[in-house]
């Protein structure tokens, strides 16, 4: 397990000598960062536009695809590396993909930020029609990208990534790079997960715990989320059927000299009333897909478990794999009771009992298999421990920011409450006012 390490962190682990890093500017930046801060604290990082592209698929259809605007700055304070000069290169949403299960393999103790949904989802009735293409879902993508952008590079380790220094740089070659890593190959199948998900003898109840906590947040939101697409779809309801209000007092005004004026001004105020919903709900979805994004941040924290389910399970076998080597030997060696129905003992009644030369051969072999297994058993200990260790930290850390996120959430949501409460309270003053002047 010692040696598996290695060969992943000679993988996966930033390599600052390496020729690709020395022409990265980012690398410089990485470095003295990790001193005292993160990547996103020296460089300014953001998906400023997005671009509908066609092109030709393997069919030799068309193809249509949105491309984003990935931007990179020095920011005006950062001392210590060369000035580096801004960079700017166009992403596909499966590149963002890429470079994010590359992350999940390469940092697998990390709960990884997730990246915006690909389709739409537990949205308002309004919102059902709307293709994959649409400029507001197309714009709501683009903020989740860059949202996942900065907080790979406030990562203290991620941001020191040379992949993901790629992505931000280099045009041409990374996706090759990044599968030249092999990190394909290391990543555990959902077989695997779930075999040692069900085999496992002893699971560690502080990950089980974590587990189902990410479970429960999962439910809350969607809950949440679900109780809010409904009561967006009636307040949208309710305030468009005020438009009636605002065509009766208009048609009214036409047949009425005293109150006339005062009709015709109070429609409209009805239709303001009626229109400015729109930019309202329009925010409250921006809200939504920052709560839904802790949906999504929640699977990345069962994938964390899942990790530690796996190494435990492995650890698990080898030590039951030790216990059995070292059992065949001390039945050989007579120190331990032999089953009455065993393969051996079936054996040495068929053919006679086995010579001393042949038992002693066979001693000598599961001693060999047993001081095998011991470093095995060694290995994926230390490996299991530091997992756990590593995971925990980041846990915590992921902790603290939701805990910050979702309070900001949540006051976001209470103040545009707020906001469209005072809106109708004056729309409906000035439209009292209209009356009284009559």
């Amino acid at each position: 397990m010692a040696e598996a390490d290695q060969d992943q962190n000679s993988i996966f682990a930033p390599n600052y000598d390496s020729a690709v890093t020395d022409r990265s500017k980012l690398g410089e930046f990485a470095k003295i960062a990790a001193k005292d801060g993160t990547l996103l604290e020296k460089v300014e990082i953001s998906v400023s536009e997005q671009e509908k592209r066609q092109g030709a698929s393997a069919m030799g259809m068309k193809d249509q695809y949105t491309v984003y605007l990935v931007e990179t700055r020095t920011r005006d304070d950062s001392k210590g590396v060369s000035e580096a000069g801004p960079t700017a290169l166009w992403r596909r949403y499966s590149e963002f993909e890429l470079l994010r299960n590359y992350l999940v393999v390469a940092y697998a103790h990390v709960v990884v930020p997730p990246l915006p949904e690909k389709r739409m989802t537990i949205m308002w009735q309004q919102l059902t029609t709307v293709d994959n293409f649409d400029a507001d879902f197309i714009e709501r993508r683009r903020v989740g990208l860059e949202g996942f952008l900065q907080r790979v590079a406030s990562h203290p380790a991620m941001c020191a990534e040379q992949i993901f220094h790629g992505f931000l740089e280099q045009e041409d070659g990374w996706k090759e790079s990044v599968l030249a890593t092999g990190f394909q190959a290391k990543q555990d199948s959902r077989l695997k997960s779930l075999n040692a998900q069900f085999r496992l003898k002893k699971p560690d109840r502080q990950f089980e715990e974590l587990k189902n906590y990410a479970t429960d947040l999962q439910s809350n939101i969607t809950t949440l989320l679900k109780t809010r697409a409904k009561l967006a779809d009636r307040l949208y309801g309710i305030h468009k059927i005020h438009g009636n209000y605002g065509r009766v007092f208009s048609e009214w005004s036409g047949i009425e000299q005293e109150m006339g004026d005062g009709l015709q001004s109070a429609g409209h105020f009805m239709d303001a009333y009626k229109d400015y919903i729109d930019d309202f709900l329009s925010e409250e979805e921006q809200i939504a897909d920052q709560l839904k994004e802790y949906i999504y941040f929640a699977e990345s924290l069962k994938n964390v478990c899942r990790k530690q389910e796996v190494l435990q399970y492995e650890l698990e076998r080898a030590e039951e794999n030790l216990a059995s080597r070292s059992l065949q030997r001390d039945q050989i060696l007579g120190t331990a009771p032999t089953k009455a129905f065993s393969l051996r003992s079936m054996r040495s009644k068929i053919f006679g009992p086995e010579s001393q030369e042949a038992k002693d051969a066979q001693v000598k072999l599961l001693e060999d298999q047993i001081e095998e297994g011991e470093e095995t058993v060694t290995k994926a200990t230390k490996e299991v421990e530091s997992f756990m260790e590593k995971a925990l930290t980041e846990v915590d850390r992921f902790k603290k920011q939701r805990m910050v996120d979702l309070k900001e959430i949540f006051i976001n949501y209470a103040i545009l409450q707020i906001k469209i409460s005072k809106r109708g309270i004056t729309t409906w003053n000035s439209t009292r006012d209209c009356f009284l002047k009559m």
